[in-house]
């Protein structure tokens, strides 16, 4: 489970034609990011698990590089978010391999669900007046405690304690995703748009995740 990245640029209020102009430009990167990503997990499809995890590692490395890129140039903050998409499906093609063997319903399933969870908790976070600044830090060490968790779970047997990890990551990225689309929605910057796209991104993969470990538990 991976963590959203966090922009420098201060928030500004928008005028309706500058908010509707960087949700067009984050949504997208956002669908663009995940065309690679599919096209990554499909080429790495056949990868051994070694691969993904240094995929997995250059991945982030590529995260941290757009940070630092986004103010100095947009192309490059562009090109290396791709990248990072790119190098995130080469990491989970194998993950992803293992649901569609074992059971192709339960992709599907999960990527549906996934569609109706973003639409939701994103409409819900765009459209809300109530300040989620702080929601966003209490979900974000939510987030650190899941990820405790759930190394906790590769050492130790815990009756039920996959589900326990998915729904409880389910309720984490409900409350980063209206955090991300509220930030997307009062964010005045163009030029964070990769970074707010990349945020958005983390969001859809791992809710998808989540739901994939849940309808394909039993395959």
């Amino acid at each position: 489970m991976t963590s959203t990245p966090t922009t420098t640029a201060a928030s500004a209020p928008l005028s309706r034609d500058e908010a509707g102009g960087l949700f067009a430009q984050t949504m997208g990167l956002v669908a663009l990011t995940a065309g690679v990503f599919a096209l990554g997990a499909y080429v790495g499809r056949d990868a051994p698990g070694l691969t993904g995890i240094v995929c997995f590692l250059l991945a982030f490395g590529v995260l941290l590089g757009m940070n630092a890129a986004v103010q100095r140039s947009e192309q490059l903050a562009v090109g290396l978010l791709f990248g990072f998409g790119l190098l995130m499906g080469l990491a989970v093609a194998p993950t992803i391999r293992h649901y569609v063997e074992a059971d192709p319903q339960a992709v599907w399933q999960a990527g549906g669900a996934t569609a109706l969870f973003i639409a939701c908790f994103g409409a819900a976070g765009y459209t809300t007046r109530r300040d989620l600044s702080g929601l966003g830090r209490s979900f974000f060490w939510a987030l650190v405690a899941l990820i405790a968790f759930g190394i906790v779970l590769v050492f130790a047997q815990i009756p039920g304690g996959a589900l326990i990890y998915a729904v409880g990551g389910l309720v984490v990225f409900a409350g980063l995703t209206m955090f991300d689309f509220q930030r997307l929605r009062r964010n005045a910057d163009i030029r964070t748009a990769p970074l707010l796209a990349a945020s958005i991104f983390l969001d859809v993969l791992n809710v998808f995740l989540l739901f994939l470990s849940i309808f394909g538990r039993d395959g």
